[in-house]
């Protein structure tokens, strides 16, 4: 395959903390925009709540991950919440190869470590409208207890403080407004002189643009 920077595929990295609203957004981004899809990681945390194996993540024993590791078949993982994640170089790989424009949901740690590696990757990051709110929206979860909700905000802090090392900011103050600039973001990317030479090279070639 060819090196990253050759895909004709692009890819979006999306990184938030806990309760910032990053899946709900990336979803409707998935509904609406059918060139674009979803990378699937690997995970070794148990599935939640309606959670189904190859569609949110690949649900795997530490052991598998293990031995993913060791065959270099993440482009990155990272521990979060006291478990592993990972991204596949592989499928990563093949969706954009095959022209389709990714999306990548992630923590921060992973999101700088896929820029080192794809340096035409497009940084994204959610921010709640205030650390109430951000409380407020773990807590209508209904899925964790109060000590890992109170995890969850202490490692908020630390992951809005990378803020600077993402191309976008999206403020998820209303879901309408900050979807729009979600689509914005991939629309602009999509359109820019790079993007545009790696998906429509036979329109540049043709018009003897080199």
């Amino acid at each position: 395959m060819p090196p990253f920077m050759d895909y004709p595929g692009n890819l979006f990295v999306v990184a938030a903390p806990s309760g910032a609203g990053k899946s709900s957004l990336v979803k409707a981004l998935l509904e609406l925009d059918s060139v674009v899809k979803p990378s699937v990681s690997h995970t070794t945390r148990p599935p939640r709540g309606q959670e189904i194996h190859g569609r949110e993540y690949y649900f795997v024993s530490p052991q598998e991950f293990d031995t993913m590791v060791a065959q270099d078949g993440f482009v990155e993982w990272a521990l979060v919440h006291g478990h592993r994640y990972g991204t596949s170089r592989q499928a990563l790989a093949e969706r954009m190869q095959a022209g389709s424009d990714v999306v990548l949901e992630i923590d921060f740690q992973g999101a700088t470590a896929i820029k080192r590696v794809f340096t035409n990757a497009v940084l994204i990051f959610i921010l709640p409208p205030s650390w109430e709110e951000l409380q407020s929206r773990l807590e209508r979860r209904g899925e964790d207890a109060a000590a890992t909700i109170a995890l969850r905000l202490r490692n908020a802090a630390l992951e809005v403080a990378q803020v600077d090392k993402f191309d976008f900011v999206i403020i998820n103050d209303s879901f309408d407004r900050a979807l729009f600039d979600l689509k914005a973001i991939v629309h602009a990317q999509r359109l820019r002189l790079a993007a545009q030479r790696r998906s429509r090279a036979g329109i540049f070639a043709a018009l003897n643009i080199s």
